[in-house]
């Protein structure tokens, strides 16, 4: 009775590495290979966050290392997109040994949840950090309706 237990034991232990494996694989699908760089995860760049204060949207967008003219942003309506290009920094005729900051153009959009003002939009980059504030559009700003 032992060694059947023991076989059922060990066929469950194979078959949950069988059932790790498989799952390590799907989560390594979405990636994708750039020649020259290590695999790259598919995950969103800049990473970002959306804030609502009221009268503004406010995004902050982690983009070390980039200088303003390398930078875009465009906007219409609700409708924000973040692009820009990171060049290489290593100094020509110079042998690269080690390469973990990615170069490369990125482009990143969104579905703002209300219309915003583009003509008062304000952008400051700081510390890596792109902060846009966003007025709401009139439109999309709370009315209060008096009663009569």
């Amino acid at each position: 009775m032992f060694t059947r237990l023991n076989d059922i034991h060990q066929f469950l232990g194979a078959m949950d590495l069988f059932r790790n494996r498989m799952n390590s694989i799907f989560s390594e699908f979405d990636r994708t290979y750039h020649p020259g760089t290590a695999w790259i995860g598919t995950e969103a760049y800049p990473r970002t966050n959306l804030s609502d204060t009221g009268d503004n949207l406010e995004i902050v967008a982690e983009v070390p290392g980039m200088a303003k003219e390398d930078l875009q942003v465009k906007i219409q309506g609700n409708y924000l997109q973040i692009s820009g290009s990171r060049k290489t920094d290593a100094p020509e005729g110079f042998k690269t040994h080690r390469n973990e900051r990615g170069a490369g153009s990125f482009s990143r959009s969104f579905t703002l949840p209300y219309d915003v003002d583009s003509t008062k939009v304000e952008a400051t980059l700081k510390d890596g950090l792109l902060k846009l504030v966003l007025p709401k559009a009139e439109s999309a700003k709370p009315r209060q309706i008096a009663i009569q």
